[in-house]
C-alpha cells in the first residue's frame, strides 16, 4: 500500500471539459464525481484533477489566486470533498494538480509584494532592478512568448514571470515561501487526496545573479514559431537548489503515504533531470515531454526507456503520450497508423506495456482527435500568442464526447469550447461493449496489465529487432512476457524462439511455427517459456 503509486495507471481529468453538471457549458466536481464510475469501469487506479482553485481563469487555471479553496464555476470545497469520497469507495485514488512555481498577480501575496520595497511579503515573489540602460536583468524569455519580465511602476522593479505576465513567479529562495507551500500540500492531504501532479517542478528556483541564458547548443537553422527553445536554460530554471526543496516536499508526502508527480517541463536532459528529480528521498515519479512529440520509432521508445533505467537505476518514470498541453497522439502520429483506430489501439497497447507507472489523457481511449478551431474559437493564451503555428493547446483541451449528441452529452448549455462533428464521431456510447472498439481494447489492455505482475513491476530487456519491429521482455521466470510491435502501416514477421503464441490483447500477430507474423499496428504479448531469440 505504501508504493501503490508505482506501476500504477492514472487517468487525467481537465475539469472543465469532463461533464458539466449545471448546464452552464463548463465541467464541474459534480460532473466529474457522476462520472466516475466510468473510469473505475475502465480498469484505471487513480485519477489526476487539473487546477479547479480559485482563479482569474487567465491560463484556465494554471493562475491561482486562492490555493485554499474552489473556483465557484467548478463548485465548492464540499463538492469536492464528496468527489474524493466517492472516487474512494469506487477504489480509485485522487491525485489534484499544485501550481506552486508561480500564482495569479490577483493573489493577495503578490499585491502586497508589489506594494513596496519593505513588508512581510516584499520578496515573496521574484523583483530585480533594470540594467542601467532600462532593459531588464536578463535575456530570460517567458513560455508564451517576449520576455520573462514585466516592469511594475509600484517598485520601480522587474517581476519574472516564466509564463504570463499575469502569473508572477514566487521567490523559492525564500524559506517563507517553502513553509507557506507545504501548508497548502497539508491543507489538501488533510482533506483525504492521495497525492499531487507537481506543475513545472523544474522551475521553482532561479538563479540569483541573473545570469543571461546562452544560446541553445542545437544550432538551429532558422528561428523556432517560439524563440523560447533558442536558449539553453542553465538559470531561469533547472536549478540545483531544486533538489532540496523537493526533499522538503518529499518529508511532508511521507507523513501521509502520499505520492507526488513532477512535470518536467525542458528539453535538454529531460530524462536525467527525471533521475535527479526521483532519486531516494525526492518526489516518487517524474514525467517529461519526451514522449509528447512526434517520434515514433523501435529505436526512439527503447533509448528514453533504457536511458531512464541506466542513469536513474532507483529512479522512477510516469509516461505518457498525450495530455492537455500537447496535440493528442492519434493525430500526432497518424502517419504511422494503417487506421486512426488501428494506431489508437496500437498506442494503448504499447504505452501500458512499459516499466514504469502511465498517465492516460481523457478522450484517448476514445482514439479521440484534436479538434480543428478558428481564431475565434481560442481561449488559450499560448494558441492566441503564437497564431496560426503552433496551434495552442485548445484543440486537445475540448469536451470529453459521451454520447452523439449535438454536444455529445457534456452540457445541456453552450459549451466553452465546441463539440464538432469529427470528435461527436468518438464518444463513449457509440463505443461502449461494441467489440473491437478503441474504448473496449483498452479496457481489455488495462485489465491485462492489472493481472500480469510482469507488466506492473518486472524490469525490462530489449532485444535487437529488424526495421519498424520494438521487441523487449517483462520480467523473468514464470509469468514474464515478450512484447513485440510493428510501428508501421505495414505488414511485417520476425523469428521467435522461447515464447508462446500470442494471448490477451494482442493485436494483429500470430505465430507459424517460428515466424511470428506482424500485421499493421501489431502488437503482441507471448508468454515466455524458454530463453527469448529474436531474429529478421
Amino acid at each position: 500500500m505504501a508504493e501503490w503509486w508505482k506501476g500504477a495507471v492514472t487517468y487525467q481529468v481537465y475539469p472543465r471539459s469532463f461533464q458539466d453538471s449545471d448546464g452552464d457549458g463548463v465541467g464541474d466536481l459534480k460532473g466529474i464525481a457522476a462520472r466516475l464510475p466510468y473510469l473505475a469501469g475502465l480498469g484505471v487506479d487513480c485519477i489526476w484533477l487539473s487546477p479547479f482553485f480559485r482563479s482569474p481563469m487567465k491560463d484556465m487555471g494554471y493562475d491561482v489566486s486562492d490555493y485554499c479553496d474552489v473556483d465557484p464555476v467548478f463548485g465548492t470545497l464540499a463538492d469536492f470533498d464528496a468527489l474524493v469520497a466517492r472516487a474512494h469507495a469506487l477504489g480509485l485514488k485522487v491525485i489534484i494538480d499544485q501550481v506552486l512555481s508561480h500564482s495569479s498577480d490577483r493573489h493577495p501575496f503578490f499585491a502586497e509584494s508589489r506594494a513596496a520595497r519593505t513588508g512581510p511579503r516584499a520578496d515573496w515573489y521574484v523583483w530585480a532592478d533594470p540594467r542601467h540602460d532600462g532593459t531588464p536583468p536578463s535575456n530570460w524569455l517567458s513560455v508564451f512568448g517576449g520576455p520573462a519580465w514585466t516592469w511594475d511602476a509600484r517598485r520601480h522593479q522587474f517581476y519574472l514571470h516564466n509564463f504570463l505576465s499575469s502569473q508572477p513567479d514566487f521567490n523559492y529562495h525564500n524559506p517563507e515561501v517553502q513553509d507557506w507551500a507545504l501548508s497548502t500540500l497539508r491543507f489538501w492531504l488533510d482533506r483525504g487526496v492521495n497525492g499531487f501532479r507537481l506543475d513545472t517542478v523544474n522551475y521553482f528556483f532561479h538563479d540569483p545573479l541573473f545570469r543571461d541564458n546562452p544560446a541553445d547548443y542545437r544550432v538551429k537553422t532558422k528561428p523556432e514559431d517560439n524563440p523560447y527553445g533558442m536558449q539553453y536554460h542553465l538559470f531561469d530554471k533547472n536549478r540545483p537548489e531544486n533538489l532540496a526543496w523537493l526533499e522538503r516536499i518529499r518529508g511532508v508526502l511521507d507523513e501521509y503515504g502520499a505520492a507526488a508527480v513532477g512535470e518536467m517541463g525542458e528539453s535538454h536532459h529531460a530524462i536525467r533531470m527525471m533521475g535527479d528529480y526521483t532519486a531516494p528521498g525526492r518526489l516518487q515519479q517524474c514525467y517529461s515531454f519526451e514522449m509528447l512529440g512526434n517520434d515514433f520509432s523501435p529505436a526512439f521508445f527503447r533509448s528514453r526507456i533504457e536511458g531512464f533505467f541506466a542513469g536513474a537505476p532507483q529512479g522512477w518514470p510516469m509516461w505518457a503520450f498525450s495530455n492537455h498541453d500537447v496535440p493528442r497522439h492519434a493525430g500526432r502520429w497518424a502517419k504511422h497508423g494503417a487506421s486512426p483506430e488501428a494506431l489508437a489501439k496500437q498506442a494503448a497497447a504499447l504505452l501500458l506495456s512499459f516499466e514504469g507507472s502511465i498517465c492516460l489523457w481523457q478522450g484517448e481511449e476514445l482514439g479521440q482527435t484534436d479538434t480543428d478551431l478558428a481564431f475565434g474559437e481560442l481561449t488559450d493564451p499560448q494558441g492566441i500568442a503564437f497564431w496560426p503555428a503552433p496551434m495552442g493547446r485548445d484543440g486537445t483541451r475540448t469536451p470529453m464526447v459521451w454520447d452523439g449528441s449535438d454536444q455529445g452529452g457534456f452540457t445541456t448549455g453552450k459549451p466553452w469550447l465546441p463539440v464538432k462533428p469529427p470528435q461527436r464521431a468518438r464518444n463513449v456510447a457509440g463505443q461502449e461493449g461494441r467489440q473491437g472498439s478503441v474504448l473496449e481494447h483498452y479496457r481489455a489492455m488495462l485489465a491485462y496489465r492489472q493481472g500480469s505482475e510482469a507488466l506492473k513491476s518486472g524490469r525490462t530487456r530489449f532485444f535487437d529487432s529488424p526495421g519498424p519491429v520494438l521487441a523487449f521482455q517483462r520480467g523473468e521466470g514464470p509469468g514474464a512476457l515478450l512484447c513485440v510491435f510493428n510501428l508501421s502501416p505495414a505488414a511485417t514477421a520476425v523469428t521467435v524462439e522461447g515464447a508462446a503464441p500470442p494471448e490477451g490483447p494482442s493485436l494483429s500477430a500470430h505465430l507459424d511455427g517460428p515466424t511470428l507474423h506482424l500485421g499493421p499496428n501489431a502488437a503482441a504479448f507471448l508468454p515466455v517459456i524458454g530463453t527469448v531469440r529474436l531474429g529478421a
